[in-house]
């Protein structure tokens, strides 16, 4: 990049009257030149008041494009912003974050300064009630998210998934868009197909984003069945993961109920549920002390629900796609020369 390249900024949207002209406002905000950026949102047939919304905004700003999404699905919608996009950059955004004002201009710094295909920030999270709070010292421990490096904020260098992601054009020209059909998991299995084809991902500590993580344990719950679902079908299309962190949660869980079901193994039940729970209850007391006391119960039982909510919709997933499988051979390529990233 030897000049600064045309910047599309793509998001997906449903219902999201009470957060999307405040996300929009921050990419407004971003100090890249206004004239190189165009906002292009997917909105999946909102029947709140987005679509009013935004059909104002963009009468106020020409740089606003609404797409209809009529799948509804996130993925898909990102699919047809990239066949929409004019520019050389597409930079992934979430309606429910909060991004720096610097936040595009770190991104397009970061695909120069390193050659990667894809780059983002770290996860980082933040906290409006107790519940958050909690949940936020839970996903700040390994034992919360397996280790992936997207999560901790210090962390820079090459990696197998960020979070979000600011790509280059040439990236859907080559393996494909987003998988139109996948509900969740879209960045990673996107991810993975750009290292398969010889791309490169890299995690910058200057991009910075904060997102708020749900506020109640039946929504952690849901969210992270969703995730396990979205695991096991990513595993079943690609047929591999580039490490094995996915399936930590489905093989702990599993080897927990073994314990319990398998005739043989019922003497070690007593012991392999007593090593989780003191496992789980040091980590709980470490990541959540600086929280107070009363919070550690509340850390603590939030290690079974993220573990046993992934691996019950690993197993859910696995036993609906190995059935049923959805998606198709063809990749949605972006009109353009095929050929393996690193030779482009």
């Amino acid at each position: 990049m030897t000049t600064l390249p045309r910047v599309t900024i793509a998001m997906p949207a449903f219902n999201e009257e009470n957060y999307i002209e405040t996300c929009i406002a921050s990419v407004q905000a971003q100090d890249y030149p206004r004239d190189l950026i165009e906002i292009l949102v997917a909105d999946g047939r909102s029947t709140d008041q987005t679509r009013a919304i935004l059909a104002r905004l963009t009468e106020s700003d020409p740089r606003i494009q609404m797409i209809d999404n009529p799948e509804k699905i996130q993925a898909a919608g990102l699919g047809q912003i990239v066949q929409q996009a004019t520019g050389d950059v597409i930079v992934r955004m979430d309606v429910h974050c909060e991004y720096a004002p610097d936040y595009v201009r770190q991104c397009v710094a970061a695909l120069e300064r390193t050659g990667a295909d894809n780059v983002g920030g770290a996860q980082r999270s933040k906290a409006k009630t107790f519940f958050q709070r909690a949940l936020c010292a839970a996903l700040a421990s390994p034992l919360g998210t397996g280790g992936v490096k997207y999560r901790h904020e210090g962390t820079e260098g090459y990696v197998d998934t960020v979070f979000l992601g600011a790509f280059r054009r040439r990236v859907f020209e080559t393996v494909g868009v987003w998988d139109p059909k996948a509900i969740t998991n879209e960045d990673s299995e996107l991810n993975q197909r750009i290292l398969e084809a010889g791309g490169q991902i890299y995690l910058s500590k200057d991009i910075i984003v904060h997102y708020y993580p749900r506020d109640s344990f039946k929504k952690l719950a849901v969210q992270y069945f969703r995730y396990g679902k979205g695991r096991a079908r990513t595993l079943l299309k690609l047929g591999k993961y580039p490490t094995l962190r996915p399936l930590g949660p489905f093989l702990m869980m599993s080897g927990l109920a073994a314990t319990l079901i398998v005739p043989p193994l019922w003497p070690l039940a007593p012991i392999a549920f007593a090593t989780y729970a003191l496992a789980t209850g040091a980590e709980a007391i470490r990541v959540g002390k600086h929280l107070g006391a009363k919070a550690i119960p509340t850390v603590w039982a939030m290690f079974p629900a993220l573990h046993g909510s992934h691996a019950a919709g690993f197993a859910a997933g696995l036993w609906q796609y190995l059935r049923n499988p959805d998606w198709s051979k063809e990749l949605d390529v972006v009109p353009a020369k095929r050929a393996v990233l690193r030779a482009v």
